[in-house]
């Protein structure tokens, strides 16, 4: 299970590793979608929403060091 995300950390990772960690919660998230369609129920609930916050939250980032380093040029 990934652990929540939390800013500062994501402040410290280059835009190669937060696009792996992406790819790491999607994989987590087809998963645990697959575990709810195939009828059994979720040991969390609230799962698969902290997974989608958590990709948003990457996918921020990741714009925001793109647009730093827009202007740094």
């Amino acid at each position: 299970m990934i652990m929540r995300l939390k800013k500062k950390e994501l402040n410290n990772l280059t835009a190669q590793e937060l696009q792996q960690k992406v790819i790491e919660l999607k994989q987590e998230l087809a998963k645990e979608r697959a575990t709810i369609s195939s009828g059994t129920k979720s040991e969390n609930p609230g799962k698969i929403k902290k997974i989608r916050k958590d990709i948003a939250r990457l996918f921020t980032e990741i714009n925001e060091k793109g647009a730093s380093n827009a202007r740094n040029r």
